[in-house]
């Protein structure tokens, strides 16, 4: 690629100066880098002839590399000027007991490539390539081959790793572990008895950066490399995505990123390292054999974590489980471990790297999220005493994090095959560490970087030269062979891919096998840290979905079971106090034993004149509507502790059809009484005369019209929008006992979708009656009428009614969260409207009927006559109009005889009372009783109790005065 990218370039500029130069004479060119030029004879000259020559020089210890003369040529040109001159610094091209390789060909120039490589037998030591820098200096020191005794082969095949961080991170103690592989690959005659697999190993320092270098000095050197091997993740995703360019099989020992794992962007990528997604099938089947439905998740923000955890999401949403919380962090964890706090969250996956959970615990411990409450889920290639490691970034003691981390477990890929099983290596996983051991001179395990991934290493050399010894027969039937491979071979490479894809052996790692992806399917490892060590309380097999389980996981506290997945809430319904209901409903009870004495009185006593002047339909009416009222009361207070929840919502039927139409049955009675009598006593004077008689039906259609749009507006709604049962949750409150619990409190309604609209609709149709009812008692408040004898009562009836209900109906709203406080408020209101309705309509009338007798004289007179008490009243009632006329008449005549006696005793408006200026006139038992004063005449009627005032004077106004006769 780089040659394809320069050569163009060159091309241009070779046009360019061709250009410039005349036909019979050439243009002085510049001299190399660190040189000059030597001209013969003519010096210093623009142009120069044909045929003149010049000579590059360069300073100090360098040399030319490229052409040293070059010749004008007639046609304006100077000679091979497609080749560079160059001043390189002079450099051993040749290697002892090795060879040294060059790209491009020919002497070392500025960018030239050297590659050094060992003679079979020895081993290099120190890198196996420099390059001329821009300084003309050699970017490394020159290697060394050492010998090593190796059986004799007839071809080399060489394999170009990029590991792991060899030695900052991995490399320590990988590389002794593929070359103990290596050696022993080499020394077996039946893998590859015609080849020897050679190791060329670099440092990347797992930057892509450097890796990229690395990458493409390999490719462009000498000899062709057949497969890349590299180890981080960061590198791998690099090198396995420009492998595909070069017909190239990657396969790493130490890459764990889910990313890898995309087929379609890295076609040719293997590892031995399981992704890390394999950790997710065995948390799954953790959770599902602890019977958790609910975990939360804190991870690092970077792309393995991110990667995994999407996984994890995918397969817990296919179990059953939730992923309540969610939380991530860059560099400091603490705002995501105090939401975890507050959410609540109680099974808790962690996927951080190792510095960065030392921060996390030491916030778990100052939030104290940890516990008999809590269970953690940690990566398990943590060191077994990380969180004993004092971290200057972190304020937590060594004590406070061991109690932070007490009780997690871990989930770790089993990287060292548990059983004693001899693979394909003919080691046993305790003789593979034996020999590692004394390879690495006896250092501390744990303290020897990539010890745990050592047995990957050792087992990508095995996967990697069984499959190459898998293709050799394949590939000879075809007429290639394994040297016959080049980055233009695409068979060879297929060949090589269908080996490594249907891998399968035994190794020290355990069973070595590749899904679908490119991935190795592995063991699973579960530990739990008890008592501040790590015990194995099981493993999962993955291939095959087993779970092998030891028993022995221990929990905080000593309960023999996992704590629970959430706080567990307990749903407890608030119900309304019986004490409060049953006392209301006695006082319900009464009020309705009340209105059925108060209506079979009025049934009773019917026929009385008193009590049909008052028109005791109506009142059969309100004392009716009273008692539908009043059993309202009971299904108001009847909740989910009397009846089952199916059945509630006949009961919120019941609340709403007994005090709507008990409201329009007691109240639109009395709102007819008094608006008729509003509509006739309130007309002019002059037409007094001509109103016409009442008419009982006109006010029984009133009350029906009433009646009428509430039954409609109330099956409008039922049929429209019905009621239903609806739940109102309250914040949850923690038992008073020490328990792992939360209370949820809970309170049913009776509730419609659009509750609020038709509310408004109710009440403002009843609001309207209201304040209409209350201007029309005001207004009447002192007519008086034989017709309708009790509408003061009723004005007063309505009064109370009016202010009870203005005030219930919003504070009933308002105080609907707390049921007792709504139910007394509610229940008390309809209660005491009833009460002061039936005791000021009908207690009068008893106590009239009982001290003065009057219904037994009527009956009587009734009997005897065989006539109607209506018509009776009719007529008395046409001749008290005219004797009133008469005595009208009367007045006037005695008002103009004392006028001029009393007019030296003017005194204005108030004029005092004449002496001895008073007379009765008696009418068919009514007592009219005359006041004459300086003004007029003032005339009191006994049963009315009102009194009209007369002023012959047209300058004085008429006045209306209320006062009541004394006998």
């Amino acid at each position: 690629h780089s040659t394809s990218a320069i050569l163009p370039l060159i091309v241009r500029l070779q046009e360019k100066r061709k250009l410039k130069c005349g036909k019979q004479s050439c243009a002085i060119i510049r001299p190399p880098r660190e040189g000059g030029i030597r001209y013969r004879g003519l010096t210093q000259e623009q142009v120069l002839p044909v045929d003149y020559e010049i000579e590059y020089i360069c300073r100090g210890n360098r040399v030319i590399a490229g052409p040293k003369v070059r010749k004008c040529l007639p046609n304006g040109t100077w000679t091979d000027m497609e080749t560079f001159s160059r001043c390189c610094p002079r450099m051993w091209t040749s290697l002892e007991n090795g060879r040294v390789t060059s790209w491009p060909s020919g002497l070392p120039v500025e960018g030239t490539m050297l590659h050094y490589s060992c003679l079979p037998g020895f081993i290099l030591v120190g890198r196996n390539s420099t390059q001329c820098n821009k300084m003309g200096k050699w970017d490394s020191p020159k290697p060394v081959c050492h010998c090593r005794s190796l059986p004799h082969s007839e071809e080399a095949l060489h394999r170009r790793a990029v590991p792991h961080e060899w030695w900052l991170a991995g490399g320590q103690a990988c590389l002794p572990a593929a070359q103990m592989a290596l050696d022993l690959v080499n020394n077996r005659s039946d893998i590859l008895p015609d080849y020897e697999l050679e190791l060329i190993y670099y440092d990347s320092l797992c930057d892509p950066g450097e890796a990229t270098k690395l990458l493409y000095d390999l490719l462009y050197t000498e000899p062709i490399k057949i497969v890349l091997m590299p180890g981080c993740s960061s590198v791998s995703t690099l090198v396995a995505e420009a492998a595909r360019m070069w017909n190239l099989i990657v396969l790493s020992y130490g890459s764990s990123s889910p990313a890898l794992s995309n087929r379609q962007r890295f076609p040719t990528f293997f590892r031995t390292h399981p992704s890390a997604t394999l950790h997710n099938p065995t948390r799954v089947q953790l959770f599902q054999k602890w019977k958790w439905t609910k975990i939360a998740t804190i991870q690092q923000t970077t792309e393995v974590f991110t990667s995994t955890l999407d996984d994890l999401e995918e397969r817990v949403k296919e179990a059953g489980i939730e992923i309540s919380v969610r939380q991530s962090f860059l560099t400091d964890p603490a705002v995501a471990v105090k939401n975890l706090k507050r959410q609540d969250a109680r099974i808790i996956v962690g996927l951080f790297y190792e510095t960065e959970a030392r921060k996390v615990f030491c916030e778990v411990y100052k939030e104290k999220l940890f516990g008999k409450k809590y269970v953690w889920f940690l990566i398990g290639w943590y060191a077994d005493n990380w969180f004993k490691i004092k971290d200057p970034a972190i304020n937590c003691t060594v004590e406070q994090m061991t109690e932070a981390v007490q009780g997690h477990v871990t989930t770790e890929i089993v990287m060292l095959n548990p059983e004693t099983v001899r693979g394909a290596s003919n080691l046993t996983s305790q003789e593979f560490l034996d020999q590692l051991m004394s390879k690495l001179g006896g250092k501390n395990p744990e303290e020897t970087g990539g010890f745990q991934e050592a047995p990957l290493a050792y087992d990508a050399v095995w996967a990697l030269a069984l499959a190459l010894n898998k293709t050799v027969g394949p590939l000879k039937a075809k007429g290639y062979r394994l040297e016959d491979f080049n980055y233009n071979n695409r068979e060879i490479t297929a060949e090589i891919y269908r080996a490594m894809n249907t891998s399968s052996f035994e190794g020290v790692s355990g069973h070595v096998v590749f899904d679908a992806q490119g991935s190795r399917m592995a063991w699973t490892l579960i530990e739990q840290l008890q008592d501040g060590s790590y015990k194995k309380i099981g493993y999962y097999d993955s291939t095959k979905g087993n779970l092998s389980w030891y028993g022995n996981d221990k929990w905080i506290g000593g309960s023999p079971f996992p704590v629970a997945d959430q706080t567990v809430v307990i749903e407890q319904y608030r119900y309304l106090s019986q004490k409060l209901f049953v006392s209301v409903s006695v006082f319900a009870c009464l009020g309705i034993l009340l209105g059925i004495v108060c209506l079979t009185f009025n049934i009773y006593n019917s026929n009385v004149r008193y009590i049909q002047n008052s028109q005791p339909y109506l009142n059969n009416m309100t004392a009716v509507g009273c008692m539908m009222a009043l059993a309202a009361v009971f299904p108001l207070g009847i909740d989910g502790l009397h009846v089952h929840r199916r059945q509630f919502p006949v009961v919120c039927q019941f609340r709403l059809w007994l005090l709507g139409l008990g409201f329009s049955l007691a109240y639109g009675s009395m709102f007819t009484k008094i608006w008729w009598v509003h509509t006739v006593f309130t007309k002019k004077e002059e037409k007094k005369d001509r109103r016409k008689h009442l008419e009982p039906w006109k006010l029984y259609a009133t009350v029906g019209v009433l009646l009428g749009i509430d039954v409609l507006s109330l099956m409008i709604w039922q049929i429209v929008d019905p009621l239903h049962i609806t739940v109102e949750k309250f914040t949850r409150e923690a038992p008073k006992a020490d328990l792992d619990v939360l209370i949820q409190p809970l309170l049913e309604h009776c509730s419609s979708e659009k509750m609020n609209t038709w509310l408004g609709v109710v009440y403002g149709y009843k609001g309207l009656l209201l304040l209409l009812g209350i201007f029309l008692a005001y207004e009447t408040k002192s007519v008086s009428t034989e017709k309708i004898n009790d509408h003061r009562a009723v004005g007063m009836a309505i009064y109370n009614v009016a202010v009870l209900c203005m005030i219930t109906a919003p504070v009933t709203m308002i105080l609907s969260s707390q049921q007792d406080a709504s139910f007394a408020f509610a229940s008390l209101a309809i209660v005491f409207s009833v009460y002061i309705t039936l005791v000021v309509l009908f207690v009068p009338k008893m106590r009239r009927l009982i001290t003065r007798g009057e219904w037994q004289s009527d009956a009587q007179e009734t009997v005897k006559t065989g006539s109607s008490t209506n018509n009776n009243d009719e007529e008395k009632s046409r001749q008290l109009e005219r004797e009133n006329k008469e005595l009208q008449k009367i007045i006037q005549e005695v008002a103009f005889s004392t006028y001029s006696y009393t007019k030296s005793m003017e005194q204005g408006p108030e004029g005092r009372c004449l002496k001895g200026a008073v007379s009765c006139y008696f009418s068919h038992s009514k007592v009219y009783i005359l006041y004459l004063y300086h003004y007029g005449v003032l005339i009191f009627e006994r049963n009315i109790s009102i009194f009209w005032g007369y002023f012959p004077n047209p300058h004085l106004q008429y006045y209306k005065y209320k006062y009541r006769c004394k006998k």
